[in-house]
This record gives structure tokens, sequence and C-alpha cells, in this order.
């Protein structure tokens, strides 16, 4: 294993290529890769690269967003099989036959969607951008999707009427992170805090210590003034937590808290997409530049610096 690693970063530099790897990848792919982070987080800092070439270990919406963000690079999917279930379970005909039944109401969609999505929606929110956006939006009633918890935790958080899109969208990984599951963990480790991400059930957050995205259970876990955590998000999270912190202790909720997609990339796969240059990933320039429009208009909203106006 630690031979293949070696490949692949000779590889990447012999290239000039940049490799880019999700919190919920394997630990041997986070441990190669130049960035590892959340999916919008990612492809900005792919932005910030010289590189030309960047290798995405990330599901299917992730990638497709890296090349919304960096045309004229090229863009390559280590496993174009990993895709996100819960980015199919919202489309351009479902949007539409919201947006019918509920005129005039904005769509906030999750960035955990495709590009033809984003280019139909009012805004693109991240899980840790969701409540403050729609907080500013003058509106009492939203359309959120996809994804009915975190569509939930916005509803909670900002005390708006919040409408699923779809109404029983939901992320197969964290709708298996019960309360139940939870509680079991917690009697075997007493003093551990309880860190979860929104799209988890409504139940298993309220006994939580902290809601948050992968990044933002990742920094908490540095900042919060204890030895143990439970993580209640994908396993991938559990190993950066132990590897950037090396005097605490992070433990999954259960040993299959996995996403089998995220799962499909390995240290090979990454290697065999550097050598034969596959596969390459693009997304049509019209359906790029609306849905980097709705982008531009999110940040705008939110106060962020939109990051392909920076110097």
């Amino acid at each position: 294993m630690e031979d293949l690693a070696r490949r692949v970063r000779e590889k990447a530099r012999e290239k000039g290529a940049v490799i880019l790897a999700h919190n919920y990848q394997r630990p041997e792919v986070q441990d190669v890769a130049d960035f590892v982070g959340d999916s919008l987080e990612l492809s900005i800092k792919a932005m910030e690269t010289e590189a030309k070439t960047i290798v995405f270990a990330g599901v299917d919406f992730m990638v497709e967003q890296a090349a919304i963000l960096n045309p004229g690079k090229t863009i390559l999917t280590p496993e174009p099989s990993s895709i996100c279930p819960m980015a199919w379970q919202l489309d351009p005909p479902i949007v539409g036959e919201y947006r019918k039944k509920h005129p005039n109401t904005p769509l906030v969609v999750y960035v955990n969607s495709f590009a033809e999505v984003k280019s139909m929606a009012d805004y693109v929110v991240t899980s840790s951008s969701a409540s403050k956006l729609v907080s500013k939006l003058d509106a009492e009633k939203i359309l959120f999707g996809p994804d009915r918890n975190l569509a939930s935790y916005v509803a909670e958080t900002t005390g708006k009427e919040v409408v699923a899109v779809p109404l029983n969208s939901y992320c197969p990984v964290h709708i298996g992170i019960t309360k139940e599951k939870v509680l079991s963990v917690k009697e075997r480790i007493p003093d551990a805090k309880v860190l979860v991400h929104p799209e988890c059930p409504v139940e298993t957050r309220k006994i939580a210590d902290f809601v948050g995205s992968t990044s933002q259970i990742i920094k908490a876990a540095g900042e919060i003034n204890a030895k143990r955590f439970i993580i209640g998000t994908e396993n991938g999270v559990v190993h950066r937590i132990n590897k950037l912190y090396p005097g605490k202790e992070a433990y999954p909720v259960s040993e299959d808290t996995i996403c089998p997609n995220m799962k499909k990339i390995t240290l090979e796969k990454v290697y065999r997409s550097l050598v034969s240059n596959e596969v390459v990933v693009k997304v049509d320039e019209k359906i790029a530049e609306k849905a980097r429009a709705v982008l531009e208009r999110s940040f705008e909203l939110l106060g962020v610096e939109v990051p392909w106006r920076r110097k």
C-alpha cells in the first residue's frame, strides 16, 4: 500500500495534477490527497491551484461541481459509478412540479444535487450555510431539497416553513444513524461528546452536543474541551479526526456507517485515473453558466467573497 501511495504522488507531480478527496473517502485515499474536505470546499480549492488536471475522489455530483467551477481544466473521476443516491432523488421534472405547486416561493437547493437542478434554483447552499442563507430570505415559506432531514433542521433553526423537495428525500447513510445506535455507543463511552450531521433524523439531532457539516464536525472535535467523540456521520470523518488530533479519540456510531459509493474509490483507481487520464467529466457550458450564476447569488447573499472574483 505504501509503495502504491508513493507512485500515486509521483504520478500526480509528474502530471502537475491535484488530488482532491472528500472526508468520506477511504483513509489511504485521504492520505495521498493534496486537499481533503467538503465537496464545495474542495471545488474552490481546485480553482485556487495552478493545476490543469484535477482527480476528484468523490461521488458524481461533486466531480460535476468541480467541472462547473473549473472550466478549462481536466476533471477526472476515478470511479464513474460512485454515485450519490440522494442527489438522484431530485431531478428537473420534480423541481418543475414543486415550482408549479408553490409559485413565488424561493427554491433553495442543497449542494448535493446535479448541475441542471442547481441551474433551476434561486440559491445553492451547503449543510453549513443552509440556515444562515434561509434566515436572510424575505420569505416565510421556502422550498428546499434534496434531503428532508436537512430541510427540517433548517426549519428548526430559522423558524420558517420549509417544504422538503421531494418530501421523502434522504441520505441512506445518515438516515441509519438512529438515536438508539448513538445511545448504545454512549453507554460504552459515557464521557464522549456526540457530534452529528444535520442529515441525521431529528431524534438523533436532539441528543447531540453539536450539529454541523462534516468540516464543522472535524473543527468542533478540535475545539471542544473533551477527549472522546461519537461521530454521527460517515466513518471517513472518524479517520480524519483521529489523524488531525492525536490526543483525542473519535468513535463511529457503528462499523457499517459507511457510504458504499464513496468506498468504491480505491488507491488503485486513483492511480489508474492519473495514468490513463480517464474518466473526464464535463458539464454543458450553458447549464454550468446558469449554475455558477446561482452560486454567485448565494455567495453574495451570505456576504462571502465570490471565489472566481478573487485576484
